[in-house]
C-alpha cells in the first residue's frame, strides 16, 4: 500500500501532459522498448509513468526492490548511467540487475527539482543492444529530465498554494472570538500567496525560455547532420556509389522528419501553458496572414482559396492563428495530384448541432475543407491522436499537427469534428461557444 505522499507524486507526474509525449519520443529516437518516470527514495523505487512495449509490466504505482535497480547508485552520486550492450560493458557486465531483468542497455539520468532536491529518474531499458551514448541521445534525456523537473516544480508550488487557500478558508468560519488572530493569519498568507504568484509567474517565464533553449540545443546537432550530408552529396557525389548517395538521403529525410517533430512538440507543450488572452479578432485577417505564411507550400500547386466571410470572434490570437496554419497546411499536404486544389474556410452562428454540444448555447462553427485525397471514415476520432499520421509517404506529417489543433480548440472550450472520404477530401467543424 503507497503511503499518501507517494500517491501525491504519481498525480503530479499524470498532470505534466506532455510526459506520455517525452516517453513515446524517446521509445521512438532511441529504439528502446520500455521507458518510464521513477520516484526514488533511500529505500523506494516507484513507477509513476510509463512507455511499455517490449511487455515489462510495470504500470504506475507498481514498486521495485531498491536493491534490485541501478537507480540508487543515481541518487547517491546524481549522475547518469548509460549502457549500449551490457555484455561488453567493461562496469556493469556481471551486474545483478541486467541479469536480473534481462537487458542488454540501459539509460537513466537523475531527475532534480529547480531547489536541488533529487525526485528519480528518468530511464529507458530493452532487452537488446542500443546506441545510447551518442551526444543528441543524452542531450535528449538531460532536456526532458530538466523539462519534467520545471514542470513538477510548478505543479507543486501550485498545490502549496491549494493549501494555503484551504487555511485561508477554515480559519474564516471560527468564532467572532478569533478575529483578531484571523485577520493577523489571513494577512500573513496574503502575503503568502502573492510571493507564490510572483514565483509561479516567474516560473511560466522560465518556462517560455526553456522552450527557447530546448528548440535551439535539440535541433542544433539535426541541423549539423543535415550540413555535413549536404556538403558530402554536393562534394564526393561522384566518389560515391549509388547505394551511398541512397543511404545519405535517407540520413537526411531522418534528420529532416526529427527536426518536424521537435518542432511540432514544442508547440504541442506550449498550448498548454499559452496565458488564455482571449481578445476579438478579425479572423478574415487571420486567415488572410496564414496564407500569406504559407505561400512556399503552395507556389508549385494549382490552389484556389475560397476564403467566405469569417466575422469576428473572441480567440486566443497565436493559437488560433497556429490552428487556421495546421489545418490548411495539412490540406496542402495532401492535395490530389488528379486536380486542382480547393480549400474553403467558412463560419456562421449555430446551436448545438452535435449531440455534444448544448442546444442553450450559440456556437461560432468554423468549416475548413478541401478536395485533397482525404481519408478513411474509420479514422474520423483516431485523426486528433498524438502520432496518428494516417498516410504513409515520407515528410508529409509527423503525427502531431492535429493533436495541436484539438488541444487549441480545447483551450477555447470548444469541439471538434472531422470527416474524410478517400480520394475525395476531407472536413473539419470546429464549434466555438460565442461567450
Amino acid at each position: 500500500m503507497l503511503e499518501d505522499h507517494f500517491k501525491q507524486d504519481i498525480i503530479n507526474i499524470e498532470n505534466i501532459t506532455i510526459v506520455p509525449t517525452l516517453l513515446n519520443v524517446i521509445c521512438q529516437t532511441t529504439g528502446m522498448g520500455f521507458a518510464a518516470i521513477a520516484r526514488v527514495t533511500d529505500d523506494r523505487w516507484i513507477t509513476c509513468s510509463v512507455q511499455d512495449n517490449v511487455h515489462f509490466g510495470l504500470k504506475p504505482g507498481d514498486e521495485l526492490q531498491l536493491k534490485t535497480t541501478i537507480c540508487d547508485d543515481i541518487r547517491k552520486n546524481l549522475r547518469a548511467v548509460i549502457i549500449d550492450n551490457v555484455s561488453e560493458d567493461p562496469e556493469y557486465h556481471n551486474h545483478h540487475t541486467p541479469a536480473m531483468y534481462k537487458l542488454q542497455s540501459y539509460i537513466s539520468v537523475p531527475i532534480i527539482r529547480k531547489d536541488g532536491s533529487f525526485f528519480g529518474t528518468l530511464c529507458a531499458i530493452d532487452p537488446k543492444p542500443n546506441s545510447l551514448k551518442e551526444f543528441k541521445v543524452r542531450e535528449m534525456f538531460n532536456l526532458f529530465a530538466d523539462l519534467i523537473a520545471f514542470h513538477l516544480t510548478a505543479i507543486e508550488q501550485e498545490t502549496e498554494n491549494e493549501i494555503a487557500l484551504k487555511e485561508k478558508n477554515n480559519l474564516l468560519k471560527k468564532t467572532e472570538v478569533e478575529k483578531k488572530e484571523i485577520q493577523k493569519l489571513n494577512s500573513d498568507i496574503e502575503k503568502k500567496l502573492l510571493q507564490k504568484n510572483i514565483s509561479l509567474e516567474k516560473m511560466n517565464s522560465e518556462l517560455e525560455a526553456f522552450n527557447y533553449i530546448s528548440s535551439h540545443d535539440l535541433q542544433e546537432p539535426l541541423r549539423k547532420i543535415q550540413l555535413f550530408t549536404d556538403t558530402i552529396e554536393r562534394e564526393e557525389a561522384d566518389n560515391l556509389s549509388e547505394k551511398g548517395k541512397t543511404a545519405f538521403h535517407k540520413i537526411k529525410m531522418s534528420a529532416y522528419r526529427m527536426q518536424n517533430l521537435i518542432s511540432d512538440l514544442l508547440i504541442y507543450s506550449k498550448t498548454k501553458f499559452d496565458d488564455r488572452k482571449f481578445e476579438l479578432k478579425d479572423l478574415n485577417q487571420i486567415a488572410k496572414d496564414v496564407i500569406e505564411d504559407l505561400t512556399d507550400e503552395f507556389d508549385n500547386k494549382n490552389v484556389v482559396f475560397d476564403i467566405q466571410p469569417l466575422g469576428k470572434l473572441s480567440v486566443i490570437e497565436f493559437q488560433f492563428r497556429q490552428l487556421l496554419y495546421n489545418l490548411i497546411s495539412n490540406s496542402l499536404k495532401f492535395a490530389s495530384p488528379d486536380r486542382d486544389l480547393i480549400i474553403t474556410v467558412a463560419a456562421k452562428i449555430t446551436n448545438g448541432e452535435l449531440e455534444k454540444l448544448s442546444p442553450l448555447t450559440k456556437y461560432y462553427k468554423i468549416t475548413i475543407s478541401d478536395n485533397g485525397i482525404g481519408f478513411d471514415q474509420q479514422y474520423n476520432e483516431k485523426i486528433f491522436g498524438l502520432f496518428q499520421a494516417l498516410h504513409t509517404k515520407p515528410l508529409k506529417s509527423t503525427g502531431i499537427g492535429l493533436t495541436i489543433v484539438k488541444r487549441i480548440v480545447e483551450n477555447h472550450n470548444g469541439f471538434i469534428k472531422a470527416e474524410g472520404i478517400l480520394n475525395q477530401g476531407a472536413k473539419f467543424e470546429i464549434f466555438i461557444p460565442v461567450e
